[in-house]
């Protein structure tokens, strides 16, 4: 039986995830807000799956958690940055104080969850952190910049991670899905307000697009809660899992616009080395 530390499993994928460990048997320490969805989660599994209230943004409490989930368990094995929140809205539109909110949850609380977790992890050469990111972490939309630098930080934080840990026996995973049929869109979106014309065809439409597209995602979150268990399996666990076939077609998209400005400029690129 391997013992989970998962933030955000009221609902989405966080719940999905936390379901499908614990039916494999596992034990799950899930966090939520509040204690109806709390109550809820533990009924799930009751003795195995523990619920622990927490807001990810309180990075004092994150520590007190892991701690908590570590003395309850008796020792974590994975460790699962879910928790998330999205955002729309033109760059120049966007209040500071507004992504500096969004990069509380999205940036903070998960690095204070990694950092909570690593002397337990470090102690005992072994453990599995893995970071929910976005199709988003990888490829960049109008209307989504600051959301999408959120997630482009939390996938350089665990990459890096990767390289700092591994010698210690220690395995990263970012997951980037796609879209997915959740209540994200819907409880999970927040954004500026659309007030200068000049962005009404690009920006302005990301919101349109999200909530259009609201119940008609192309993903399963239970089908994507599978593919993790299936990837975490592995003997050797990928480090970034884009799940979605629109995940997968973004990605390609956007490494070939790179590449084409790579070969483009790659006159100019090597232009400026000191001759020898």
């Amino acid at each position: 039986m391997r013992n989970w530390f998962i933030t955000g499993v009221s609902t989405g994928l966080g719940r999905a995830l936390a379901k499908a460990a614990l039916a494999t048997g596992d034990a799950v320490v899930g966090t939520a807000r509040s204690a109806d969805a709390l109550a809820a989660f533990e009924a799930l599994a009751p003795g195995r799956a523990t619920g622990l209230p927490l807001d990810v943004t309180d990075l004092d409490a994150i520590a007190v958690a892991v701690n908590d989930a570590e003395r309850r368990t008796g020792g974590l094995d994975i460790v699962v940055n879910n928790a998330g929140l999205g955002y729309t809205g033109a760059i120049e539109e966007t209040p500071i104080a507004d992504a500096k909110a969004l990069f509380d949850v999205n940036v903070w609380g998960p690095l204070a969850v990694i950092q909570a977790a690593l002397p337990h992890l470090r102690a005992r050469r072994a453990g599995h952190i893995v970071n929910i990111g976005s199709i988003s972490g990888l490829a960049c939309w109008h209307g989504t910049g600051l959301y999408g630098a959120s997630k482009f930080a939390l996938d350089c934080i665990g990459r890096t991670l990767a390289q700092e840990v591994g010698p210690l026996g220690i395995k990263v995973t970012n997951v980037a899905p796609g879209g997915m049929r959740t209540e994200f869109a819907a409880t999970r979106l927040c954004g500026a307000d659309p007030t200068i014309a000049d962005y009404a065809e690009t920006a302005h439409l990301a919101r349109e697009v999200l909530l259009g597209h609201y119940g008609e995602e192309p993903s399963d979150p239970d089908l994507i809660a599978h593919a993790i268990l299936t990837a975490l399996a592995a003997p050797e666990p990928p480090l970034v899992l884009l799940l979605g076939t629109d995940a997968l077609g973004y990605a390609q998209r956007e490494f070939a616009m790179l590449g084409g400005e790579l070969e483009r400029w790659v006159g100019l690129t090597t232009s400026v080395a000191v001759p020898r």
